[in-house]
């Protein structure tokens, strides 16, 4: 199983899905986008395989002439060296990642105290959109979350009835579980909740049977995946046409 091509397909799969369901989903041949204007996010154009110049060239294009601002996501993995070619036409570095996977096999994992608790109507995907608004200072849009709740779980964090954070998962085939958008709201950190919610997530995933779990993390959250078992396994850069 190459771990680092279903990590980067589990998520650019998401990425299809909600734009899909937004009606914002373009497959070209060289790369795809969406640009959903109530969002924040996704918000991508992703290259399928290494671009050349006149790749680059229509899809300067396409986000220089859109009204939602397009990031474009590099992986630094092998047959994938183009990142020079990007600032070479314009764009810049706004946000570093690092793609973890982790083996549920080799880790036992308990659920915690916290409860969470599926989005599944008006009130809660208001109050998971506010939440995460919190925590990253970006919105993912209620609207979003109602039309695709159905293939994917978003979730609230509770500690008895006060919520703390978001998270959602998104499942790739019957092995992986992609674990996204997991965020304390500022109030509620540095008091555990972040490692809580991870065990209980993976513990249900071993539950359901899948054999690996996969994310992408920032510099802030990469120390505590790493104590969890996570395995770093690329960089990914995310970057923006200036303009």
């Amino acid at each position: 199983m190459d771990l680092k091509k279903r990590n980067i397909d589990n998520l650019t799969s998401l990425w299809q899905l909600v734009n899909r369901k937004a009606d914002t989903y373009v497959i070209g041949n060289a790369f795809d986008y969406g640009a959903i204007a109530y969002s924040d996010w996704p918000n991508k154009l992703w290259f399928i395989n290494k671009p050349e110049q006149g790749d680059i060239d229509i899809a300067k294009k396409i986000i220089a002439s859109s009204s939602t601002k397009i990031t474009v996501p590099h992986w630094e993995i092998e047959g994938n060296e183009y990142e020079s070619l990007l600032l070479d036409n314009g764009f810049e570095k706004v946000l570093e990642q690092v793609g973890m996977v982790l083996d549920l096999s080799k880790r036992v994992f308990t659920p915690s105290k916290l409860k969470l608790q599926k989005v599944e109507n008006k009130d809660s995907a208001q109050l998971w959109e506010s939440l995460f608004q919190k925590a990253f200072n970006y919105k993912i849009h209620r609207e979003l979350i109602l039309k695709s709740l159905d293939e994917i779980e978003y979730l609230i964090a509770y500690d008895e009835t006060s919520p703390v954070g978001t998270a959602l998962t998104y499942t790739t085939g019957n092995e992986i579980i992609g674990i996204h958008s997991m965020g304390i709201i500022p109030e509620m950190r540095r008091k555990g909740y972040a490692e809580k919610m991870m065990h209980s997530m993976l513990y249900e995933a071993v539950k359901k049977g899948y054999s690996h779990a996969t994310l992408q993390a920032s510099a802030m959250g990469k120390g505590l995946y790493e104590k969890l078992g996570f395995e770093e396994q690329f960089s990914m850069t995310n970057y923006a046409l200036v303009q």
